[in-house]
């Protein structure tokens, strides 16, 4: 049957697919949390949610590079995104015991930049979930 009118975007639709990546991603996390036990370096972290990602088949991408623009002009200001889900969800890992204002700001940097909606800082043994307004 062939439609002859807009098919409206459902933001229920869109919220509920968001939910069920952010789900994915959280719990790939406890998997590797599980697995490596705490405290382990932001590194071994990384390589690891990688690795259950891609286990999971989790589409992501790695240390995305983020250009800063300033007055025209893509600026290389050392911003780096450890990991970006299906181009929806950032996810902000920290070796520490618990997120500070600094780590919030980061992420909500991110995610202005990129324009993401959906940011996930994950830190030793929780999570906090960030939206943009």
């Amino acid at each position: 049957m062939q439609r002859n009118f807009p098919v409206p975007q459902n933001k229920i639709v869109h919220l509920l697919l968001e939910k069920d990546l952010t789900d994915k991603i959280i719990g790939a996390a406890i998997e590797v949390r599980r697995t490596l036990g705490p405290g382990p370096l932001e590194s071994a972290y990384q390589v690891c949610m990688e690795r259950e990602s891609k286990l999971q088949s989790i589409p992501f991408e790695r240390l995305v590079k983020l250009p800063l623009k300033y007055k025209g002009i893509d600026l290389d200001a050392g911003y780096v995104i450890d990991l970006v889900y299906d181009k929806r969800v950032i996810v902000e890992l920290k070796a520490v015991e618990r997120a500070i204002p600094v780590h919030e700001a980061q992420l909500l940097t991110y995610m202005r930049l990129t324009e993401i909606r959906i940011g996930l800082l994950r830190h030793r043994d929780t999570k906090k979930e960030l939206k943009t307004p």
